[in-house]
């Protein structure tokens, strides 16, 4: 009997000891989750967010980044016509500080929770502790409102809205006859429709080129408006002078149209004689063409010689004061020598006349020919007629230097 009562307080006692020990690893264990609890919560970040209505987000719902859970709601407290929501968030994730809080509804597996949008793609943070005011944050639009407006477009279609005297139900049996049996058309109608909407999608980069152009035209417009305004001013004026004058301009035009008919007729008349001398003009053109330097020249040299013969003109002796060139060029004494060999034999010539000519060749100086005569040289005589029949080479425009130089030649005909 007593070995039985002993054993019983030693189960007793280790029973008890092992409630104890299992009470101190719920209170270690406890513990540790609260330390880990405060760490997350000291480690995290706190918004604030201010919402027209929070229907089905509680604490502990979730804060999500691209559906990604980053944190939880801590509180919802409703302040007048907002609902103030306080959530915290990881440290590991950035928000940008343009931040928007969304309230996602639930699908079919997941319950309502708060998106952070848009993504932080670089640039400042959201600060710790910040605000998001009303405007910053969306709530979706509830059933009860969708039926709720459902309800009111009913009743503003009713008897009591724009059906009370029946004319939608006029318009909509109108319409139904309208288009009874022409479903095909109206088919083939939104077929093309589609095709074009088709057509203008591929073709948006021009479109859009072209509402650009169109928008840069009138900024130019719109820039220029004094002077768009001063054109259309004058534009007005010229307007009204010609709606004045409608009257002289409508004779005019008849005038010119009879004009036009008497050209045409003259022209289909005397056709071939029309085309002959358009083609003698051609050959009068070319003449001029190619003597074009020489018609340069003329223009040139033709005012300075006028002028020169206007100052030589002596208005008191009615005679031109002009130094003449009758021995050419040669000097007073291979003149007078010349002179001599026309009218004195050989012999009575003097020998001065000899020794200019003799010297006159030596020194290579042009000679007249009485005085080459005197030398016993074939001397030619300077001009037209007694000039040397050696061909001169082209000139640099490529026409050749012996062409008459007499109008006639220049015109193209001959002496």
């Amino acid at each position: 009997m007593a070995a039985t009562g002993s054993g019983v307080v030693a189960g007793f006692a280790r029973s008890k000891l092992a409630v104890g020990l299992a009470i101190a690893v719920a209170l270690v264990l406890a513990a540790v989750a609260a330390v880990f609890l405060l760490d997350l919560r000291a480690g995290g970040r706190t918004v604030t967010a201010h919402f027209t209505r929070t229907v089905g987000i509680y604490p502990g719902s979730d804060v999500r980044i691209l559906g990604v859970k980053v944190g939880e709601i801590e509180e919802v407290v409703p302040r007048g016509k907002t609902v103030r929501v306080t959530m915290n968030y990881s440290t590991e994730y950035q928000v940008p500080v343009d931040v928007k809080a969304i309230v996602v509804p639930p699908s079919l597996v997941s319950d309502r929770y708060i998106q952070l949008a848009p993504v932080y793609k670089g640039g400042r943070e959201l600060a710790n502790h910040a605000t998001l005011s009303k405007s910053r944050t969306v709530v979706p639009l509830e059933l009860d409102e969708v039926y709720s407006s459902l309800d009111e477009l009913g009743r503003a279609l009713g008897p009591e809205g724009a059906n009370s005297t029946g004319e939608l139900s006029r318009l909509l049996k109108t319409e139904r006859k309208n288009l009874e049996g022409n479903g095909e058309q109206l088919g083939k109608t939104l077929s093309d429709f589609s095709k074009a909407l088709d057509t203008l999608a591929s073709g948006r980069k021009d479109l859009f080129g072209s509402i650009s152009n169109l928008q840069k035209f009138t900024k130019v417009l719109a820039d220029s408006d004094k002077e768009v305004r001063r054109f259309n001013s004058k534009l007005a004026s010229v307007s009204k002078q010609l709606s004045a004058e409608r009257d002289e301009l409508s004779g005019a035009l008849r005038s010119l149209a009879k004009a036009l008919g008497h050209v045409t007729k003259f022209v289909r008349d005397n056709r071939k004689e029309l085309v002959k001398n358009v083609d003698l003009l051609t050959d009068v053109t070319s003449s001029l063409v190619k003597q074009q330097s020489a018609l340069i020249d003329v223009l040139d040299f033709a005012p300075v010689g006028a002028s020169n013969l206007a100052l030589s003109y002596n208005p008191r002796s009615g005679t031109i004061d002009a130094r003449d060139t009758l021995m050419g060029p040669y000097d007073p004494a291979s003149f007078v020598c010349s002179l001599m060999v026309h009218v004195l034999p050989t012999d009575d010539i003097p020998q001065a006349c000899f020794d200019l000519a003799q010297r006159l060749h030596d020194g290579g100086a042009q000679l007249t020919p009485e005085l080459g005569k005197l030398l016993g040289l074939s001397v030619p005589t300077p001009g037209p007629k007694g000039g040397s029949d050696k061909k001169k080479g082209p000139l640099p425009s490529g026409e050749s230097q012996s062409s008459d130089p007499t109008f006639g030649g220049i015109l193209g005909g001959s002496r």
